[in-house]
């Protein structure tokens, strides 16, 4: 039985675990995807170090790659109205991106959601990983939650996710609460 409102998030479930990766996890994760085909690696790649949804990681193309910034280019598909937003991700990445574009398709990753999905799930395993955090959601969480303890600002969270209120992003910044653990070691 769920007490959350429709529409709000926390970073535990139920039981109270976590829903979002945590540093070491993301760090077996993207070594397990390591060991993956290159379009699967860079698939958990893109998911781990943008944020993004899984739907719009498998909407990506060639042209949404700037590696003049070394940025992914996303399309928010959680909005009625056509956005896009621009995601900063490492340059090795974005090598990998385009070597992979050269391959073909116009699409990065011309897979179905089910078989990204599971794909990922894979690696997941493949890295140890169980729980409520072994999803893709957990990857987009855990991106969040890492940008907040790394004191990104709340309005370039909300860019990167796509956020369309400042009110979703900030559940992420409340979450962390590195500020509030600073106070309490002041109490101990």
């Amino acid at each position: 039985m769920s007490y959350m409102h429709v529409g709000e998030w926390q970073p535990f479930d139920e039981a109270g675990r976590r829903k979002y990766l945590n540093t070491l996890e993301r760090k077996r994760f993207l070594s397990a995807a390591d060991d993956m085909t290159p379009e699967v690696r860079a698939l958990c790649h893109v998911l781990a170090f943008s944020g993004c949804r899984v739907s719009e990681a498998l909407a990506l193309t060639r042209d949404q790659v700037d590696a003049e910034r070394n940025a992914l280019v996303i399309r928010t598909l959680k909005r009625r109205k056509l956005r896009f937003r621009i995601v900063p991700i490492p340059k090795r990445l974005v090598s990998q991106l385009l070597t992979l574009a050269d391959l073909g398709d116009d699409r990065l990753f011309p897979m179905h959601r089910s078989t990204a999905w599971r794909n990922v799930k894979q690696v997941m395993a493949n890295a140890n990983i169980r729980g409520p955090m072994a999803t893709c959601k957990g990857l987009r969480h855990g991106f969040g939650m890492r940008a907040a303890s790394s004191s990104i600002p709340g309005n370039l969270i909300q860019k990167w996710l796509g956020h369309a209120s400042p009110t979703t992003s900030a559940i992420y910044l409340d979450a962390v609460g590195q500020e509030e653990r600073d106070f309490a070691e002041r109490m101990w």
